[in-house]
């Protein structure tokens, strides 16, 4: 990568926050896909996040495995196929410029529902849902995290929905964005999204996701997560917002 000293700053930062968003403050992925996505080409920005994606699922992954509940997973799976699959004819027929306003319309959709998931009362915001719910969901996640990265906000609302306790809902995030994202790489090799030079500044940047996730691992117990979640849902809707123009 050809960054300025500055930009350097910001993508160790954008790293830090996708090990703690897989580990300990969820809501904060967007913030690093918004940076990423404004320090280099929308495209390019997708493909390089992804195996740093990898490597802090990883970590989550070991660290809250014995928590993932499974019959969960199995709704979502086929579903999130489709919508890679539909993500991946979407990013290869759209330029730089159009995913840029893609990522922003889609960051800030998503937080619009998350905002609205929150505005409820807790017994409706936890009802339950139709048969209809994980396909929606499964379809939506696949194509927002091929095209964006984006698909952390549908899963808080899958989880939260399905009433999951704080551990369960982390170690069952934990395998399905892992599985996901290792699915996805194939496609973003495909699309020359993912190359050996891009490989190299994951690689740079690594240090810096495992202390986020190390990090969230340790603060997940301690810190107002709500805090957190607001501060990354403001710095993202500034974000999503300069995408678009």
């Amino acid at each position: 990568m050809n960054l300025e000293p500055w930009q350097w700053v910001l993508a160790v930062v954008a790293a830090l926050v996708i090990g703690l968003a897989k580990t300990g403050i969820s809501g904060m992925g967007l913030l690093a896909v918004v940076i990423f996505a404004n320090l280099m080409p929308a495209r390019q920005a997708s493909g390089f996040v992804l195996p740093m994606l990898v490597f802090a699922d990883v970590v989550a992954v070991v660290s809250y495995r014995r928590h993932a509940q499974w019959s969960y997973l199995w709704k979502l799976f086929p579903w999130t196929a489709l919508g890679v699959v539909a993500g991946y004819f979407a990013l290869g027929r759209i330029d730089d410029r159009q995913a840029k306003v893609l990522i922003g319309i889609i960051v800030l959709a998503l937080l619009a529902v998350h905002l609205v998931r929150r505005s409820r009362p807790v017994a409706e915001e936890r009802a339950e849902y139709g048969w209809w719910y994980a396909p929606v969901i499964g379809i939506l996640a696949g194509f927002t995290t091929l095209v964006a990265n984006a698909a952390g906000p549908l899963m808080i609302i899958y989880l939260l929905s399905m009433r999951l306790p704080k551990l369960e809902f982390m170690g069952t995030g934990a395998y399905y964005f892992l599985l996901m994202n290792l699915f996805k790489v194939p496609f973003m090799m495909n699309l020359g999204l993912i190359d050996a030079h891009s490989f190299k500044g994951n690689l740079l940047l690594l240090p810096a996701v495992i202390v986020g996730a190390l990090a969230g691992r340790v603060i997940l117990k301690k810190l107002d997560q709500k805090l957190f979640e607001n501060l990354a849902l403001g710095l993202s809707a500034v974000a999503g917002v300069k995408l678009l123009f």
